[in-house]
């Protein structure tokens, strides 16, 4: 035979005739990595003979091992979908599947999933529902929670190889800069990226030993989960390159996410992220959620730009993957955004509400300062070892005069903050409405987020927590005695728009009161006097 023998087999695999199998019509899809032949009831997958900087389909045997990779690897995910590898043969005059002559390929053999059964198509009908969404999330939890190649997933868990994919995933895109997209924009992204990874490398490292590390799949979209009558089949996991499969599960999880977003299905995706959240207690995950995205979008990015510079593109083909690649690079500007942005948390509400200790957690997962007004109080009008809980209440220290100079002094030090680009959490009653309006005034000033988060707990608990403090050790003052006065003093936060403003009832854990306040914080949706969804 002469010419392409790749050519030869692939126009004899478009024959019906050359499956052991009924195949009416044979359908071709293609991708910037593999072939793929739906014939019947079946799919068989080829992989291009590529040599990329993040995958070596080079030689034969090399697609035979990744085959076989593909086909182990998906069956965590998947019940008898992926049926094995097939060596397609050459007799010296035509193409075999698994027939005589020597091996000359080799194909992944699916059983076929209907088209109309992925979630990217039921959610274009809204044939999605929430109780999908959550059986959807027990899927990844359990898929999540394998105690399996723990070693090899803390090898690639490390800040360091984070850093190095985010680093190649620029490299490999930067040569198409002002050729398929705006360099300024990729710029800011890579920018911004950069500056995340380098504050939140403490975050990081904590996911490193804590377990968040796993073997995950890679490449979860809607394209590749299917909802059929024999569950839910999740397909297509990276097979080619270990550091793109192993990671955070956040970052898997936000590829989904992602993925929702570009498809207007931010709700979908926050249904999905909460549901997670309340099974698992990982409330970091809001604090990294939005980084990954943008790293995710970023790999549609690369993905798209690649193909769109092949040789076999055509016309058509290639404007749709410019309006992609457009399109994600957006979505990781927009990401880029949110992350960077500033957050001023003010943790207010009645004494022993627990304001302190919701503070105190909010400024561990975010590692950023805590400004409690007790402390500034203290230092600066009397010692912080001072026990005052005897004076009345508005006296001495606790006077008005010196309460406007302690909220003055905490909300410059959160100033100060702020202008260094990190978020800040101030701890303090903020019961009087002139000192909310001068936190809303900073914010704005500074170009901040703000959220206040307006602790509460039945009053029977808060009396007793402040008996507890009589014979215990507080910061705070604040005692039973003072107790009426404190209620009838506190204005209600009626000024406070809804989407800043953030009621959680500390009478529960404090994962739960962390998974609800980052939740409202991420989603940043109406919630004074709302339901908490599946919190």
């Amino acid at each position: 035979m002469s010419g392409d023998p790749s050519s030869e087999l692939f126009k004899q695999m478009q024959d019906p005739d050359f499956y052991p199998h009924p195949a009416d019509t044979v359908e071709i899809r293609e991708t910037h990595i593999s072939r793929v032949f739906l014939a019947g009831e079946c799919v068989y997958k080829i992989k291009k003979p590529l040599d990329l900087e993040f995958l070596d389909f080079a030689s034969l045997e090399n697609r035979k091992y990744f085959c076989q990779q593909e086909v182990s690897l998906n069956r965590r995910l998947t019940q008898n979908v992926y049926l094995g590898v097939i060596p397609i043969t050459f007799d010296g005059r035509a193409y075999h599947l698994e027939g005589e002559g020597a091996v000359v390929e080799y194909a992944v053999k699916m059983r076929r999933l209907p088209d109309n059964c992925t979630m990217a198509r039921l959610l274009e009908i809204d044939e999605i529902h929430p109780q999908e969404i959550s059986e959807l999330a027990n899927v990844l939890v359990k898929f999540y929670d394998r105690p399996e190649n723990k070693d090899q997933a803390d090898r690639f868990g490390t800040w360091e190889v984070i850093s190095a994919n985010c680093d190649e995933n620029f490299a490999q895109t930067a040569r198409f800069a002002g050729k398929l997209f705006d360099a300024d924009a990729f710029t800011i992204v890579r920018a911004a990226m950069k500056a995340f990874l380098q504050r939140r490398k403490p975050l990081f490292d904590k996911r490193a030993v804590s377990e968040k590390i796993q073997d995950c799949h890679g490449d979860l979209r809607t394209d590749h989960i299917y909802f059929v009558d024999d569950g839910i089949q999740i397909i297509d996991c990276v097979e080619f390159n270990p550091s793109l499969r192993y990671g955070d599960v956040v970052s898997d999880l936000a590829f989904l996410a992602m993925d929702l977003d570009s498809r207007d299905q931010a709700d979908t995706a926050n249904h999905l992220l909460a549901e997670y959240v309340r099974r698992t207690g990982d409330a970091d995950l809001f604090a990294l959620v939005d980084f990954y995205k943008c790293y995710r979008a970023m790999v549609r990015f690369k993905v798209n730009c690649i193909r769109a510079m092949e040789e076999d593109v055509t016309r058509p083909e290639k404007e749709r993957l410019r309006s992609e690649i457009e399109k994600y690079l957006s979505l990781a500007c927009d990401y880029a955004r949110r992350f960077t942005r500033p957050v001023l948390w003010i943790i207010c509400g009645l004494p022993a509400s627990g304001k302190s200790t919701i503070a105190e957690k909010l400024g561990e997962v975010f590692q950023i300062p805590v400004f409690r007004s007790d402390m500034i109080r203290k230092q600066n009008f009397a010692s912080p070892d001072a026990d005052l809980s005897h004076l009345a209440f508005e006296d001495g220290i606790y006077a008005k005069g010196v309460t406007a100079l302690t909220y003055g002094r905490m909300l410059l030090l959160a100033q100060e903050a702020i202008e260094k680009g990190s978020s800040v959490v101030l701890d303090a009653t903020f019961g009087v409405r002139h000192y909310r309006r001068e936190a809303l005034r900073l914010a704005a000033d500074m170009d901040a987020n703000i959220f206040f988060v307006e602790c509460t707990a039945p009053e029977v608990l808060r009396k007793e927590r402040l008996a507890a403090r009589k014979t215990g050790s507080s910061l705070s003052d604040a005692r039973l005695a003072h107790f009426d006065a404190f209620r009838k003093s506190f204005e209600p936060l009626e000024e406070i728009h809804s989407n800043q403003h953030i009621i959680v009832n500390t009478d529960t854990s404090i994962d739960e009161c962390m998974g609800r306040i980052l939740y409202d914080e991420y989603i940043a949706l109406p919630k004074k006097h709302a339901n908490f969804g599946p919190f």
